[in-house]
């Protein structure tokens, strides 16, 4: 998807979230741990399509539900003992949601990336974003329903 593609069209079977760096300092569930602006935003412009189903891929226990509750880690997408695009694929396999679409996914390139091993035609409408800042200006529209191009 490009910034050109328009979400208005259709509503989502998934969208798919960034985790976040910063969390709560205990165990929580998936939707309340991660604090920072980032995930926060992409989490309002999520809400906003009216998704069917929601999850969030953290880099440490790959696809989570919402209310799933872990415990608060420091495991960066692309560390060592992060997820991998295997994990996440035998992840979706098992909750029987590989065939879905649309899936739409919010997040940087390393999020994106790791889910194209998933659905292929995940649509992304932050993809050719120039910085956080532009990131940041789409995932505001997309809440506000706004053309984000």
């Amino acid at each position: 998807m490009t910034a050109n593609d328009h979400l208005d069209h259709f509503t989502p079977q998934l969208v798919v979230i960034p985790c976040g760096s910063r969390k709560l300092g205990s165990p929580a569930r998936a939707a309340d741990i991660y604090v920072g602006s980032y995930h926060r935003a992409c989490r309002r412009a999520a809400d906003a399509l009216h998704p069917d189903r929601l999850l969030i891929l953290s880099a440490r226990h790959g696809l989570l539900d919402l209310d799933d509750v872990i415990e608060p880690y420091d495991t960066p997408h692309g560390a060592a003992d992060a997820v991998t695009s295997q994990v996440l694929l035998e992840q979706a396999t098992t909750r029987n949601i590989v065939h879905l679409d649309p899936v739409v996914a919010l997040g940087g390139a390393r999020h994106i990336d790791l889910l194209r091993a998933v659905w292929p035609h995940v649509r992304t409408p932050l993809a050719g974003a120039r910085g956080m800042g532009e990131q940041m200006a789409r995932l505001a529209a997309i809440r506000d329903g706004r053309d984000y191009t």
